[in-house]
């Protein structure tokens, strides 16, 4: 029996996708902001990225000064609300709480920021004064995470900046590839919309840059430009039966899940390949959506997932079962999925081998790859003189400066797959280097 009815409206979907960390009334923020204990060598900031000044913010926030709260978060990170939402808290700054070596629960950081960052958003304050207009130009390609820090950080130092994003909404992964549960749409878009306003973005939707002409009149029209472009499609399997019909991709699941609400129906049975974070909300957002049945398979043992112990620990919560030492060699059906076919497997020597004779097969009506993105690399290559590590990654200095020496670039092109935070203060660093190497 499901642990969740499949979802019939919007009403019904929200309830099976009850936010993991509900917004904050101000008199929980009160009392969670006096647990904090402010310590001085504050290692909650060091395991943030972006290094927002935590004990500060809450100090505030428990001052009842929660837009002067606001303030300190967004001076580190611009998408601060957002983040708040989908960080993964408990190994970041939660994670360093000093409380948890007292078997305390940490202080509940991530909430505190989206309480005071969703204060400020809901009054519209602004904070920041634009240096004086330099009337340099400079072309950002992706609204995502990297793309929008790096837009905002220029507009402050004066630059001219023109974002062109091929989808219809910005925010990148935020809106387009993060479980519903962590951020609904309306919040990653009322965080966008409040940038656009006070930091004046100029972001051209459904504008994909994809020829040599598009490259030559950027480079033609504009100083520099900072790449934000992202991942691609999620990686192939090369197993028979992978193009048959209701096998996807978790990150286009994911897409159709945040674009479509209630209004994608998920089959009964499914079967989710792969051990990342990725492949944890994608099995657990089925579950949610009303599959009777769902199994995440993993080729290694379950201490060998790269996913995080509390996301595979939430999806189990859900209903979801785990399969492991299980490779996928084949998916069966006939016009449409039927059953995976699956080979046991073990370490040997520090490396994975195939069990002789082990084959079985798990019935499924839809199959999910978790197995990874696939790097832009046709695009990239248009580019002259922007070389590629062996992976397909844009190659940068600690400026995150490309090779071509007009193009700079941040995010997941960059680290091949890092958290919303990691694009955030990376394409803040990128936007410095270039306001140093044009003014």
């Amino acid at each position: 029996m499901a642990e969740y009815k499949s979802p019939n409206s919007e009403q019904e979907f929200d309830k099976n996708f009850t936010q993991l960390k509900p917004f904050m009334n101000s008199t929980e923020a009160y009392y969670e902001s006096s647990r904090c204990l402010y310590c001085y060598d504050a290692p909650c900031i060091t395991a943030c990225p972006t290094g927002i000044d935590i004990p500060k913010f809450i100090r505030q926030i428990n001052a009842k000064n929660s837009i002067g709260a606001a303030k300190t978060i967004y001076e580190s990170n611009v998408l601060g609300y957002s983040c708040g939402k989908v960080c993964p808290t408990e190994v970041l700054c939660e994670g360093a709480c000093v409380y948890n070596l007292q078997d305390v629960p940490p202080i509940e950081i991530g909430r505190l920021q989206t309480y005071a960052t969703g204060q400020a958003i809901k009054e519209d304050k602004s904070f920041f004064t634009r240096k004086a207009p330099n009337n340099k130009k400079v072309a950002v390609i992706g609204a995502g995470p990297a793309g929008i820090a790096a837009a905002c950080e220029l507009y402050l130092e004066g630059f001219i900046v023109d974002v062109f994003e091929a989808k219809s909404n910005p925010s990148g992964l935020v809106v387009y590839g993060v479980a519903p549960y962590k951020i609904t749409n309306d919040e990653a878009l009322n965080e966008m919309e409040y940038l656009a306003k006070h930091y004046e973005l100029n972001i051209t939707y459904n504008k994909p840059i994809q020829t040599k002409e598009d490259i030559a009149n950027l480079e033609k029209n504009y100083e520099a430009i900072f790449l934000g472009i992202g991942l691609g499609e999620t990686s192939t399997l090369g197993i028979p039966g992978e193009n048959i019909e209701n096998c996807v991709g978790a990150v286009e699941f994911v897409e159709m899940l945040r674009m479509q609400h209630h209004n994608l129906k998920v089959p009964k049975k499914v079967v989710v390949l792969g051990g990342g974070n990725t492949a944890m909300d994608a099995a657990s957002e089925c579950a949610r959506m009303g599959a009777e049945d769902v199994t995440l398979a993993y080729r290694r043992s379950k201490d060998a997932m790269g996913a995080y112990h509390f996301e595979y620990d939430l999806a189990k919560g859900v209903g979801v079962k785990g399969l492991f030492n299980a490779s996928p060699i084949e998916i069966i059906g006939n016009g449409t999925i039927k059953a995976v076919k699956f080979i046991k497997t073990e370490e040997k020597d520090g490396k994975l081998t195939n069990i002789a004779g082990s084959e079985f097969t798990i019935e499924c009506d839809w199959v999910i790859k978790a197995t990874g993105q696939s790097k832009q690399v046709t695009f990239l290559s248009l580019i002259d003189g922007l070389n590629l590590d062996n992976k397909g990654r844009i190659l940068v200095n600690e400026g995150f400066q490309t090779t071509n020496s007009k193009y700079y670039a941040s995010g997941d092109n960059v680290s091949g797959g890092q958290e919303v935070v990691n694009a955030v203060a990376n394409g803040k660093i990128a936007a410095k280097t270039i306001s140093s190497n044009l003014i």
